[in-house]
């Protein structure tokens, strides 16, 4: 697990790279955004994927690399609105955002070593395909409860499911760059 720790450190360390980079070229305005745009955001990176991985011929010669990326910085995002609020013009350094960013990661890096450890690193043995399934199934969930208002019966908060498809998403990466 400890090559896990590594890995994943690794992936979001270029995530963060890209996150201060789009704040120094945009500041903070994805502040604006509330959660269900986020969300729809998080919806066109992960069909694409899904189109990406689906498709035998390829318009554009990507991979799904970039997308798996965006899917992190704005679940991220999310996580960062959820606890902030929305707001009419940006409000954060970049130095604010970037600690906030780094305190939503580590809260979920945490959660996937707990399950990780619980699971055994089942996703090692799983296909990106199902990766990518997975998170969108967890975007209809988010979707869902949006639609309720934030309300939920017996489920787990819009948290918990941002903080899965990060590390869905890290997942991913990893296997992608072991190919």
């Amino acid at each position: 697990m400890a090559d896990t720790s590594q890995q994943y450190d690794e992936i979001i360390a270029q995530c963060r790279e890209l996150f201060i980079n789009k704040m120094k070229d945009y500041g903070s305005a994805w502040r604006i955004l509330r959660l269900p745009s986020l969300t729809d955001q998080i919806f066109i990176k992960a069909q694409r994927i899904r189109g990406l991985q689906q498709n035998v011929e390829r318009k554009v010669d990507e991979d799904e690399s970039s997308e798996f990326i965006g899917i992190i910085n704005y679940s991220a995002m999310a996580l960062i609105q959820l606890e902030k609020g929305v707001v009419e013009q940006p409000d954060l350094s970049l130095d604010d955002a970037v600690e906030l960013y780094d305190e939503k990661i580590a809260l979920t890096k945490k959660l996937m070593l707990d399950k990780n450890h619980d699971y055994g690193e089942a996703w090692r043995d799983m296909r990106v395909s199902s990766l990518t399934d997975l998170i969108l199934q967890k975007l209809l969930r988010v979707k869902q409860i949006e639609n309720n208002k934030g309300k939920t019966l017996v489920s787990e908060g819009i948290d918990a499911n941002y903080q899965d498809m990060i590390n869905y998403a890290v997942f991913a990466l990893i296997l992608l760059t072991a190919k």
